[in-house]
Order: structure tokens, then sequence, then C-alpha cells
């Protein structure tokens, strides 16, 4: 067989014109997916063997009436939004990474990168914000006033410009504009 073909097509292929081929290009920057429900259970998840482990990761199910139901593994570095604790009944919104491999089982399982307690005067958003701190799909900007808290996960200050970076938002209302702009109470840098 010649270089370049595969056995059910032996006609040449260029390889670099399809980079679907490539699997050195898949995207390894996170992108971040939500889903939202009532929280249904929480028990105790064992990732492994390992008994210095146990008890330390959590598996949240979340029903949602329109998109069934959702297990979220929680680890120790799981990021909760004030740091809530989430009960069973609760309404919360699981951010995940949909760059990530995924087990296909039903339901579907999950690693939780941000977990938010859902509050009527609140949003979370968890996305990579640019320079000018529009989300990577263009439908928020973030307008940073001397009252927007910038910390870390860790609750220590950050002091740099959080443009370029996986971002935790935490606001109130939006404008009615494309993209939608607000002033958050809060950011939360993903380093």
């Amino acid at each position: 067989m010649y270089n370049n073909q595969s056995p059910c097509c032996p006609y040449y292929m260029n390889q670099a014109a399809y980079p679907y081929f490539n699997a050195m290009r898949r995207n390894t920057a996170p992108k971040f997916a939500a889903f939202s429900g009532t929280v249904t259970g929480i028990e105790d998840f064992y990732p492994g063997q390992d008994d210095a482990s146990v008890g330390c990761y959590k598996l949240i199910s979340l029903e949602n009436i329109e998109r069934g139901l959702v297990n979220f593994v929680i680890s120790p570095r799981t990021y909760f939004v004030d740091h809530e604790v989430v009960e069973v009944g609760d309404e919360v919104t699981g951010f995940y990474d949909a760059n990530a491999p995924a087990l296909l089982i039903y339901p579907p399982q999950y690693p939780a990168i941000v977990m938010a307690k859902d509050t009527v005067y609140q949003n979370v958003t968890v996305d990579y914000f640019n320079n000018q701190l529009i989300s990577s799909d263009g439908n928020l900007k973030l307008n940073i006033e001397l009252s927007t808290e910038i910390i870390l996960t860790n609750d220590q200050i950050f002091n740099r410009y959080p443009g370029n970076k996986n971002l935790i938002a935490v606001y109130g209302p939006t404008t009615m504009s494309i993209p939608a702009q607000t002033t958050p109470y809060k950011i939360i840098v993903l380093c």
C-alpha cells in the first residue's frame, strides 16, 4: 500500500487539507457548556481503588424536563460559586468542558468545573473572554468598574487585567444590545 492511503480508499488523500484526520489538531482549550436542572440525588463517587480519595468525590444528579437527566462528578477542584452548599431539591447549573472526552453512557456523566445555585437576582456565565472582555460566543461583554471584585478561585485578589482568560462572571441585569453588556458583581479567574 502506498503512503497516505487507507485500505478502503486506495487513492492519495492530502491529509493536511482535512484537519479532522489529524488527531494532534484537536482543540484542547476548554469550551464550556452548561446544564441547568433540579438536584435529584447526591452520593459518593469512587473514581478508583485509592483509599485516599474515598469520600472526596461526589456524584450529583440533575434533572431537567426538556433535556433529561445528567450526572456531574464533583471533585475537590470543582468550584462552587459563592461556596454554596448544594442539597437535593436545589436548582443549580453545572458547567463542564464540552471539548473533553465523555463516556457514552446514559445518563451522561461530566466532570464538573463550576457549579452555581440558580437565583433570581444573579446570573453566572463561565466562558473564555477575549481582551475586550467579550465571551467566546460573542453574546456577553463585561464592563469592569471599581465595584467589581476580581478574584482567583482561592478567594485571593487578582490584580491584573482579566482579559484573554477563562472567567466565571457573576452578574445581574444586562442591556438588550448585541452583545449584551453588564457590569459584573464578581469575576473569578480560572487559572
